[in-house]
């Protein structure tokens, strides 16, 4: 006689997603905004707009790429779920929005209840962090889509600026000065080639994988792991500190940072970048050593340190400079098109 079939057989189990719904509901809770009018249960979130002028809501939504892999290997769920708000919520600062609500999506299979836990505890602290409400999300299972263990994250985040406040580039004129703030490291981008150089996350040998994230490297002072699991640095504080002030912010993601300032900048200008202004840390150079990579494709792909560019004009440049921490004047604008350096 065969088996019955039920939906926890075919790799769904509905009582462990209710266990796990209100485990994730006090997590949620934790980020709750006087504007958010009801709990998790509902199929919708709820979300009061108030004390805006003329308000232009921003959204953004993003994912956290194959940056994944090294953290199904390593455990480092919570530190990936706090990427997931950090990368979106810069995402909208680039307008000089506040982050108001977000939401997550999340699909694997077999991944673990504490897991999944984790993921989402780590992203209710960025959102805490932020002043921003976790405002809900969606947990799927997906077999046969995704191998036993892995998992994927994406996120959407909407935040609220006064029209009159809206940062879009396009006051941006030649003799303006480029301000970037360092990154954390690689933040979230170009894992699909730096898990090939270091041979790790691309499912050959998982307890080699682990045992090379495991290594020590002199050139980094750290593990490998910690290197490369770095959190993707949010720069709330330091965008709210100076936006009144700015021309345009760029979010220097996939594409590196010619790329993304690139975005933001009117036609017939170009962004001269002076590469020797700052030091490029040293991952950037071991991926580039150990992977041969060419210099244009380095700075391509990686954000080679400047993880945030703010434009302004030159008068008020000191000003800006007064509330960013670490800054580095890394070029102009320019009349022209293209790039310089």
């Amino acid at each position: 006689m065969s088996e019955e079939m039920t939906y926890a057989r075919a790799g769904v189990d509905l009582d462990a997603a209710g266990r796990l719904k209100s485990r994730l509901a006090e997590l949620v809770r934790s980020t709750r905004r006087p504007e958010v009018l009801a709990d998790v249960g509902p199929f919708a979130g709820l979300f009061r707009l108030t004390g805006q002028r003329d308000p232009v809501l921003v959204a953004s939504c993003d994912g956290v790429g194959t940056k994944a892999r090294l953290a199904a290997l390593t455990g480092a769920y919570e530190s990936i779920g706090r990427d997931l708000v950090s990368l979106n919520v810069n995402d909208i600062l680039t307008m000089g929005a506040e982050p108001l609500f977000f939401l997550d999506y999340m699909a694997s299979h077999g991944l673990s209840e504490e897991a999944k836990v984790a993921l989402v505890r780590g992203m209710a602290e960025a959102c805490h962090e932020a002043g921003c409400a976790l405002l809900g999300g969606e947990t799927a299972d997906m077999p046969d889509i995704y191998r036993p263990g892995d998992f994927d994250l994406a996120g959407f985040v909407v935040g609220v600026v006064e029209r009159d406040e809206l940062i879009d580039g396009s006051r941006i004129a030649p003799g303006d000065v480029l301000l970037g703030l360092p990154s954390s490291g690689l933040h979230t981008n170009g894992y699909s080639l730096v898990r090939r150089v270091f041979r790790v996350g691309i499912g050959e040998d998982e307890a080699a994988e682990r045992r090379r994230l495991e290594e020590y490297v002199p050139e980094l002072g750290c593990t490998l792991g910690e290197e490369l699991l770095r959190p993707h640095r949010c720069y709330l504080r330091e965008v709210m500190a100076v936006r009144k002030l700015v021309k345009g912010i760029a979010h220097v993601t996939g594409g590196g940072i010619e790329a993304n300032l690139a975005r933001i900048l009117p036609p017939g200008l170009r962004a001269v970048i002076d590469r020797g202004a700052w030091e490029v840390p040293p991952i950037f150079r071991l991926i580039q050593e150990r992977g041969r990579v060419p210099d244009d494709e380095m700075w391509r792909v990686f954000n080679m340190g400047i993880g945030l560019v703010l434009v302004a004009e030159e008068g008020q440049a000191a000003q800006v400079q007064a509330g960013l921490p670490g800054y580095v004047l890394m070029g102009a604008v320019r009349q022209g098109s293209g790039s310089g350096g």
